[in-house]
């Protein structure tokens, strides 16, 4: 990826308390003033990549623009709808290709817009660990279904991927739900004609399924799964994208909104980009025009949630780690000044 119908009050009361720490955050740069007189508010998406890219955004904007920032937590839907209503500012992951209706229609209403270009090579898709096809020899793990290549042969692997509270099912770990990809799996099923052979599970959050597929792969264990990348689970672990038929642009918009789903195909190499509310836009022209600069790639991203994961670093740590390790990336996306109140702070 789920609630905005309370309004701009309750999303706020929610954010209370979440303020960005990186060190002293509140200890602005004397030489620097803010273009806006509140705190810049991220859309807070629960996953790693778009934690990451706040924690780096945000350390940017403090330490260089000598702005506050704060996030709001929740799901996908609820956050671009309220980018739409102007209680979020910045969005730093929207997945074009498999974008909410909410942020469609925001931008039809000209309240939001795409700024810049986050990664371009992003993928997602239905995975199984690599030693269920192509065994492990060094952990003594034979093949388990090397004949397994596309989404059409798992009818014949249920038992494989056996639902152990559903006997006689196999479990496809879908996305939590209110995710836009929870919707676009669930038609899949139907038009595959898996959804009376495989239960449809859903884990609560991102960081459950997660932390489902990394107990697999170390214990060995088949598991059918979503996933995408960049991410540490794609970066640590080695996962097989299963085939599906062509992407075709018009039977995955039938997907998305339920209309047919009679036939399925396989989700686009996604573009992400960075979206702000056109308000923020017109009263924070220079934090635009940072964000319209800020562009990374699927490898790099993945390379650094690898690091979060390795080390038990918090996206905040992360994001220093980055600022440190990769001027070279970073420091193109600002002006001269703005990268040495940065590097100062570091």
């Amino acid at each position: 990826m789920k609630f905005l119908s309370g309004g701009a009050a309750a999303l706020m009361a929610i954010g209370i308390g979440l303020s960005f720490q990186l060190g002293a955050t509140k200890a602005y740069a004397a030489d620097v003033s803010c273009e806006i007189n509140r705190p810049v508010m991220f859309a807070g998406l629960n996953y790693d990549s778009a934690l990451f890219h706040n924690a780096v955004a945000r350390y940017i904007i403090e330490k260089g623009y000598g702005c506050q920032t704060d996030a709001l937590p929740g799901e996908t839907v609820p956050l671009l709808t309220g980018a739409g209503k102007g209680d979020i500012d910045v969005v730093m992951e929207i997945w074009r290709d498999n974008v909410a209706e909410a942020w469609k229609k925001a931008e039809e209403a000209g309240n939001v817009k795409q700024v810049g270009v986050n990664f371009d090579d992003a993928v997602e898709g239905w995975f199984v660990p690599g030693f269920v096809i192509k065994g492990d020899k060094e952990r003594g793990i034979a093949p388990m279904a090397p004949d397994l290549k596309s989404v059409s042969d798992l009818p014949k692997y249920t038992k494989l991927f056996e639902d152990a509270e559903e006997p006689g099912k196999g479990r496809f770990y879908n996305c939590p739900s209110g995710w836009v990809c929870e919707k676009v799996n669930t038609n899949k099923l139907k038009a595959y004609g898996l959804d009376g052979s495989y239960t449809n599970f859903r884990p609560g959050t991102g960081a459950a399924l997660s932390a489902t597929i990394a107990s697999a792969n170390k214990r060995a264990k088949p598991i059918l799964f979503y996933y995408w990348g960049p991410t540490w689970v794609m970066g640590l672990y080695d996962s097989v994208k299963l085939q599906e038929p062509a992407y075709n642009k018009e039977i995955f918009d039938k997907l998305k909104d339920g209309s047919d789903t009679s036939k399925a195909t396989a989700y686009p190499q996604s573009t992400v980009t960075v979206g702000v509310n056109t308000a923020f836009m017109k009263s924070a022209p220079k934090l635009t025009e940072f964000l319209s600069h800020y562009h990374t790639s699927s490898a790099l991203v993945s390379e650094m949630l690898a690091y979060m994961q390795d080390e038990g670093e918090k996206p905040e740590g992360a994001a220093q780690y980055f600022l440190k390790e990769k001027q070279d990336v970073w420091t193109k996306w600002v002006p001269e000044d703005v990268a040495k109140r940065v590097k100062d702070s570091l």
